[in-house]
């Protein structure tokens, strides 16, 4: 029996057995359950890469292990140019440089189709990037092969598009919940990132997905979690304006963060061949590595150290070994780490390693909330807190201003702590770091390159059917076109008497748009046969409005042309040439049509 019957029995049987409601929730289980298993994967081939090199010379006397990420990313330019030979289908566009802003775009502009490919590939490269050294995460690979599983199991139950991309959110709050063992946090992440509505309808499959990810993960790790924190310092309320002051930090922490990957990928995009990228990064990664080694990996270690009040054994070696004794050096050290966290994290990236970005921006939180603490308990207040506590309070802080998610930075530090100790403080630092991040930056690391482009689900109705519209499906091209040099009678009778509208383009020999003509405006003269040869069209002729650019305007740009110019019909220019004209009406009967598709 081949694979297609076995489906087609499936499906019959469904039918005949299950309701749509039930089936979308058997789907979700089964969903939660691949990704947690992907996750795992990923975390136990990442670990054995790891645990192998730490037993390997490199991790000798000779200290040469800075030079393993070069390794890590070269390997991952052989798979890409050698085994990836067909791409992708359907291909993601080159201005998408992570795993979530390619699960949205697919959501949007794809039908929520991704490739059979990205079940796999990231559960390759992403261990040999990590393993090897590159300082990035293992989430945003989890959420790519479990939304390319859930992708393809709807193609194959021939599963509708509304449904698709709720699987593809049930994916992604799979693989949160798998690494995290953070259900609740998964779930919101799920309804933040992907502006979901929150219904009854897509609430219970996230969250049947998310309780088979962590009992995936349970199952094959039993307490194992990747944090493993348990809160002993009770929030002091005297602590509130510290924990005002570690939001502040965190809100510039955040614009720091996404500044410096946009930065960083601007510079890299000005080579041309990847190698180059790859030679440029690697070195640079394995410098910043010989002063810094916890830079290595996803330094989740790291974080637990600090957790710990072990910020020696944290830094590791460096070349400030003697003064470590003066706090100020080892708070200036936590400082440079967390400067340079964001660096090599963007650096790796792109060089052109995979992983994920919520990982090191939690232990960049971590560093940065710990050092917060250090300053405050050390700068002569005569006031102590808690660095523990502010260690956590600051990865969640940190999450809320990069990525936007406040809820999900709250629920996730509440969940890996095992309680709500700290969700008075941490519902302080969010706050104000979501805040000041939201009001300077209006989109994130996520969302920037698709927002630029208007391909971008907000939590803005009107806005979201604007963005599923296409201009394809306005533009009308049933308009007869006249020549500049056409005399009066030769318009009425190749034109206006041909022709059910009352609009024409004009355009010349290379089918550039250089004006149009309102037949109101030949009304009084079109019986004039005295002028039927001696005037021509270039004299009716009037400058449109506006145009409408078929590359660049998106379809909320063109609304708001219509509501700008007050115009009925406004031409549509593609390549420099006329393509057609989009109308008033058309546009309006299109949304009216997508805002019922979005709402039922």
């Amino acid at each position: 029996m081949t694979l297609k019957h076995a489906i087609k029995q499936i499906m019959i049987w469904r039918y005949k057995h299950i309701s749509q409601k039930n089936f979308v929730l058997l789907l979700s289980i089964l969903v939660g359950l691949l990704t947690g298993v992907a996750a795992l994967t990923l975390k136990n081939l990442t670990y054995s890469i790891q645990v192998f090199l730490k037993k390997g010379i490199v991790f000798s006397e000779n200290q040469l292990y800075f030079i393993l990420p070069f390794i890590g990313l070269l390997l991952v330019y052989l798979f890409k140019k050698y085994l990836l030979k067909n791409g992708m289908t359907p291909a993601v566009p080159s201005f998408i440089k992570r795993a979530v802003p390619s699960v949205l775009y697919a959501m949007l502009r794809q039908k929520g189709l991704l490739s059979y490919k990205l079940i796999y590939h990231p559960i390759i490269m992403a261990p040999l990037t990590v393993g090897f050294g590159g300082s990035v995460g293992l989430l945003g690979p989890a959420i790519t092969s479990g939304s390319a599983m859930s992708s393809n199991i709807s193609r194959w139950m021939h599963i509708d598009k509304k449904t698709r991309t709720l699987l593809i959110a049930c994916a992604t709050a799979g693989a949160i919940a798998s690494m995290f063992k953070s259900p609740i946090a998964a779930l919101v992440f799920a309804i933040e990132v992907f502006s979901l509505d929150l219904t009854f309808t897509s609430l219970l499959p996230l969250l049947m997905a998310s309780i088979s990810s962590v009992l995936t993960s349970y199952f094959f790790l039993g307490d194992e979690v990747l944090f493993n924190f348990s809160v002993t310092d009770k929030f002091n309320i005297r602590d509130t304006a510290f924990y005002m002051i570690l939001g502040l930090g965190t809100a510039i922490g955040s614009i720091y963060f996404t500044k410096i990957y946009f930065a960083i990928y601007a510079f890299f995009d000005r080579f041309k061949h990847r190698f180059t990228k790859l030679l440029v990064g690697g070195f640079a990664i394995g410098v910043m590595l010989y002063f810094i080694p916890p830079l290595y990996g996803e330094g989740l270690s790291f974080t637990k150290d600090l957790y710990d009040g072990n910020h020696l054994h944290a830094l590791g070696s460096t070349l400030f070994d003697a003064h470590l004794n003066n706090i100020w050096v080892v708070i200036l050290l936590l400082l440079g780490f967390t400067v340079f966290k964001a660096i090599a994290m963007t650096t790796t990236f792109a060089a052109g390693g995979v992983g994920g970005v919520i990982v090191p921006t939690m232990v960049m939180g971590s560093a940065l909330g710990n050092v917060v603490a250090k300053v405050i308990n050390n700068v002569g207040f005569g006031h102590q807190v808690s660095e523990a506590n502010f260690t956590l309070v600051g990865m969640a802080g940190l999450i809320a201003g990069v990525v936007h998610a406040p809820l999900t930075a709250i629920f996730l530090i509440a969940e890996i702590t095992g309680g709500y100790v700290l969700f008075l403080p941490l519902m302080i630092t969010v706050a104000i770091s979501y805040m000041i991040t939201k009001n300077y930056m209006a989109h994130t690391i996520y969302t920037k390159e698709l927002a630029e482009r208007g391909d971008l689900l907000t939590q803005d109705k009107d806005h979201n059917v604007l963005t599923f519209m296409t201009i394809d499906s306005v533009i009308e091209k049933n308009f007869i076109t006249l020549r500049p040099e056409m005399s009066l009678g030769a318009m009425l009778h190749e034109g206006v008497a041909k022709s059910n509208r009352n609009l024409f383009p004009v355009i010349d020999a290379q089918k550039h748009l250089v004006g149009i003509i309102l037949l109101d405006d030949i009304r009084n003269i079109m019986f004039d046969q005295a002028l039927y040869n001696s005037t021509s069209v270039e004299t009716f002729m009037q400058i449109p409005p506006d145009y409408i650019n078929y590359e660049t305007d998106n379809m909320r740009r063109i609304m708001q042309k219509f509501q700008d110019t007050n115009a009925w019909n406004l031409p549509v220019i593609k390549d420099g040439k006329y393509h057609g004209f989009v109308s008033k009406s058309k546009l309006l009967t299109a949304y009216r049509r997508q805002l019922i598709n979005i709402t039922h």
